[in-house]
C-alpha cells in the first residue's frame, strides 16, 4: 500500500535529521521511497523559532497504520526529539499523511492527516513527488496544493536525504 510522511526539522542538524528519517523508513518497512527536495519554511503555530526544513517521503509498504506510527515514533526518538509544548522547535517530526485510501481515527492515530490538505509545507513537496495521490475524501495532492497559500514555503539547500528523488 502507499503511504506518505511529512518530514521537518529546525534543531540541530536539520539535514541530518531528515535524512536519518528516510534511511529509517527504509530499514522500518517502507519501499521505493521517493523523496521530494527540502524546503525552507516559515513556523506554523506554537512559540517563536527557526524556520523549518520539510520534505515530503512516499513508498510502498505492508505495515498496518499502527506499525507505521511506532516506526515514526521510534525515528524521532532516535533524533533525540523532546516534547514539550505543542508545535514547540523539534529535531524531528515523522508524521504519516495517508496511507492508501485507508481512513482511520483513533486516540493515537488519524489517517489521512487531519491538517495535511491545510499546510503548505505538506503539499507543496508532496505534489512534487506524488501529485496523484488521492487524499481520501478531499482529492488529489496536485490539487490540493493548488488551493493553499505557499508564499511561506521556499526551495531549500540542494541536498540529497535518500531515497529516489522526484
Amino acid at each position: 500500500m502507499r503511504v506518505a510522511f511529512g518530514l521537518g526539522s529546525n534543531l540541530g542538524d536539520r539535514v541530518g535529521h531528515l535524512r536519518a528519517a528516510v534511511a529509517g523508513l527504509v530499514e522500518g518497512g517502507v519501499g521505493d521511497v521517493r523523496v521530494s527536495s527540502a524546503y525552507e519554511t516559515d513556523p506554523v503555530g506554537g512559540p517563536a523559532q527557526p524556520d523549518y526544513l520539510n520534505a515530503v517521503a512516499v513508498g510502498d509498504t505492508s505495515l498496518a497504520a499502527a506499525e507505521l506510527l511506532t516506526l515514526a515514533k521510534a525515528l524521532e526518538v532516535q533524533e533525540e526529539r523532546v516534547r514539550t509544548v505543542r508545535n514547540a522547535p523539534r529535531t524531528l517530526d515523522v508524521d504519516i499523511l495517508a496511507l492508501g485510501h485507508v481512513v482511520l481515527s483513533t486516540d493515537q492515530l488519524t489517517v489521512p492527516h487531519p491538517r495535511a490538505h491545510e499546510r503548505a509545507f505538506v503539499l507543496v513537496p508532496w505534489a512534487e513527488v506524488d501529485p496523484g495521490f488521492v487524499v481520501p475524501g478531499l482529492g488529489t495532492v496536485a490539487e490540493l496544493a493548488d488551493a493553499v497559500d505557499a508564499s511561506g514555503v521556499r526551495p531549500g539547500p540542494a541536498v540529497n536525504l535518500g531515497g529516489t528523488h522526484a
